[in-house]
């Protein structure tokens, strides 16, 4: 079980919030969800995730500012960029650039989701 697996979903998108939420509850993770940028920065030290999702359109702060945060304080976390592809072609590899260690497009296949979270999330 994942229990002890700890990930942090940076989403505004209701919908989506309660897609992923609905998926990673199933395979046993813990989820914390925030919904915009600048929280998710200032409680990155108190929340102590094992990965990181997020989306990169987000409001106060983008999902590229939040992906450097991490890999500027937090380096060994990993993250799952969550984007709507052609919405910012150019964002996505701004974000590998910056330290993001995969990507989904949405809309996405929940399995595919699941193999991604575990294989950045080993047991």
């Amino acid at each position: 079980m994942n229990s002890d697996k700890k990930i942090l979903i940076i989403e505004d998108d209701e919908l989506m919030i309660k897609i992923l939420t609905f998926i990673l509850n199933k395979e046993g993770y813990q989820l914390i969800v925030i919904r915009d940028g600048l929280s998710a920065t200032e409680q990155l030290g108190t929340i102590h995730p094992n990965m990181v999702i997020t989306d990169l359109l987000l409001p106060y702060k983008s999902g590229l500012e939040v992906i450097s945060h991490v890999k500027e304080n937090f380096e060994a976390i990993p993250i799952i960029v969550l984007s709507a592809l052609g919405e910012e072609e150019h964002s996505v590899s701004e974000a590998f650039k910056l330290g993001a260690d995969d990507f989904i497009a949405k809309p996405f296949n929940p399995n595919e989701l699941v193999l991604r979270v575990k294989r950045l999330l080993p047991h």
